[in-house]
């Protein structure tokens, strides 16, 4: 019996089977060590990293980007709160009756079917852990949600941003795109500004993905961003919107400007374009649309150039405003070489530099043009700004065409003074014209007045800046009396012409080059000016390009009224003094005293 038993026994731990046994353990323990070895050892970097991307998690915490205002603190852009929410269907029971019931109550929140809804929440062969169930959610409608008590039903928290004024002021502000990256206006230029620092939360999570909040390492609050103050004021903005929509229906242009200052300070208070877009829905609108025409196109002035040949031929004392030239001669002798002066728009005879101006006589202003030279000529127009940007601070912005004396041609010192052989922005003659206005110093134009706090607190102030002189405050003065001449009943602008104020201003009626030749249907008209004319308030420039109408598009026709139109309105809301109230309150004031 005994040696049956230990013969069973033998067989059941034979060494074969034993040695197998052990052979496969011990396999498998190398090939376990092996492993930890490769993964600890060789790829320990990789290792740890994977698992602290999985341990540990870093959230960021996204800063409010800064409002941007007019100068009576209407929002014009501004970050709002949006939620993105979304569910992790691990953590969600469908099964359980409350839990169903409880995502039937959101799918009505969501306004969705209630199987779509349900599916998502519904655990997926992949483990998925998070699936999107809505966007751009309000806060209120967040909070209802999060009443429900729905396990792993939750929300990202995120800003978009909203452009309260819509097309109204979208070339001035500009826009963010989806990824919050700034593409033009005040957007992008004061990004630094505007943008602010994210702030984070460092922490670790268990194999549930729950927070171990024992394990936070490090909590940052992010830091919002700063809010810019424009010079803009909205109410003379719609003036200016509302304006170039009348002259848009009416003449059917290209292209249109309106930009309306304060020639003292140099603040810009509207700046109007067409084509415009909503910054809103930016994606909607061709390339076209979007681009500043104030500062980035160009065109000939014209006769608005007039007033630098002008006053730069007052200023060298080199003619009186009585002094006469023959506007009737086809030709004059400089440096020993006959120049053709230019054509008139209409029969000219012998006139006064005065009448020179109202009446806008080309073959005038040759004449002045060569009695200052080529290098006069030529640094006047620069110090009027022509040739460069006006570092507005917009990008986008063009510094136009001002050739060089050496590349200049026989004609251009009789053409340039009529506003030929120049190409200028918008912006640049309507700072020109603002120099006249400011008893002769040139002021850099701006649209941000300040950069301040969530407090208030003004963090940068843009104050009004004085760049140069250009003309004395006498030249000044008496070029603002001869322009008020071609705002009235016998002038080339009577369109322009104001109840109770006097206007100094300059029509301007262009040829466009076609193909490299001038065209006689397309024309740019223009009319820059100022009102009141012996105390300017405002400045406003008018720049139509491509009018359709029958006959020339003159400044006089098209431009002068919407100047007229706005000044009005500017008047009337700015309580601006007409001429009469005004000399009445000095005189009053000169009897107490």
């Amino acid at each position: 019996m005994r040696r049956k038993r230990a013969s069973k026994a033998s067989i059941f731990i034979s060494r074969g089977r034993l040695a197998f046994m052990v052979t496969v353990l011990a396999c498998a323990f190398c090939a376990v060590f092996g492993r930890l070895y490769y993964l600890h050892v060789v790829k320990s970097d990789q290792s740890i990293a994977v698992t602290d991307k999985v341990r540990n998690r870093l959230d960021i915490i996204e800063a409010r980007r800064g409002s941007i205002t007019d100068s009576r603190h209407n929002l014009l852009a501004t970050s709002r709160p949006v939620i993105e929410l979304g569910v992790d269907p691990e953590l969600t029971d469908v099964n359980d009756p409350e839990v169903r019931g409880k995502i039937q109550t959101l799918a009505m929140i969501l306004g969705e079917d209630f199987s779509e809804v349900l599916a998502k929440c519904s655990p997926t062969p992949d483990r998925k852990r998070w699936r999107k169930l809505a966007e751009n959610m309000d806060e209120d409608v967040y909070k209802r949600i999060m009443d429900l008590k729905i396990k792993g039903v939750y929300g990202t928290r995120s800003y978009t941003r909203v452009y309260p004024s819509g097309a109204l002021m979208s070339h001035v502000v500009g826009f963010v795109n989806k990824e919050f990256a700034p593409v033009m206006g005040v957007e992008r230029q004061f990004e630094y500004y505007l943008r602010g620092q994210d702030g984070w939360i460092e922490t670790e999570r268990d194999g549930r993905r729950r927070e171990l909040a024992q394990f936070r390492s490090r909590e940052v609050s992010p830091t919002d961003g700063l809010n810019v103050e424009l010079t803009i004021d909205l109410i003379i903005q719609e003036m200016a919107h509302r304006e170039i929509a009348h002259i848009v229906e009416k003449y059917n242009p290209k292209s249109a400007t309106i930009i309306v200052s304060d020639p003292a300070t140099g603040y810009i208070l509207a700046m109007a374009s067409y084509p415009n877009f909503d910054p809103n829905e930016y994606n909607k609108y061709d390339q076209d649309a979007l681009r500043n025409r104030a500062i980035s196109d160009q065109y000939e002035p014209g006769s608005t150039f007039k007033i630098v040949a002008i006053s730069a031929a007052l200023n060298e004392s080199l003619v009186g405003p009585e002094d006469v030239f023959d506007c009737n001669a086809n030709t004059l002798t400089y440096k020993g070489r006959i120049l053709r002066l230019p054509k008139e728009a209409h029969a000219m005879s012998n006139l006064t530099v005065r009448e020179i101006t109202k009446k806008s006589s080309n073959k005038g202003v040759a004449h002045l043009g060569v009695l200052l030279g080529e290098k006069k000529l030529y640094d006047y127009a620069s110090l009027y700004g022509f040739g460069r940007k006006t570092d507005l601070g917009l990008v986008g912005e063009i510094g136009g065409t001002l050739h060089k004396v050496k590349d200049w041609d026989g004609l251009t010192i009789t053409r340039l003074p009529m506003g030929h052989a120049v190409a200028v922005t918008p912006l640049q003659i309507h700072c020109a014209m603002s120099t006249v206005a400011n008893q002769g110093i040139y002021m850099q134009p701006q649209v941000v007045r300040r950069i301040y706090d969530s407090n208030g607190e003004t963090v940068i102030n843009y104050a009004p800046k004085a760049v140069r002189r250009v003309i004395s405050p006498k030249i000044a003065t008496l070029m603002s009396e001869m322009l008020s001449e071609v705002v009235s009943e016998t002038g080339t602008a009577r369109r322009a012409m104001l109840d109770g104020f006097k206007v100094a201003g300059k029509t301007g009626t262009s040829q466009k080059i076609i193909n490299g030749r001038y065209s006689t249907k397309d024309h740019v008209a223009s009319f820059t000016g100022f009102f009141p004319a012996m105390r300017p308030r405002l400045a406003i420039t008018v720049v139509v390009d491509s009018p359709k109408m029958n006959g020339v598009g003159y400044g006089g026709i098209v431009a002068a009224p919407s100047f007229k139109t706005i000044a009005e309105q500017a008047a009337n809301y700015m309580g601006i003094q007409t001429d009469e109230e005004f000399d009445k309150k000095v005189a009053w004031k000169g009897m107490k005293q």
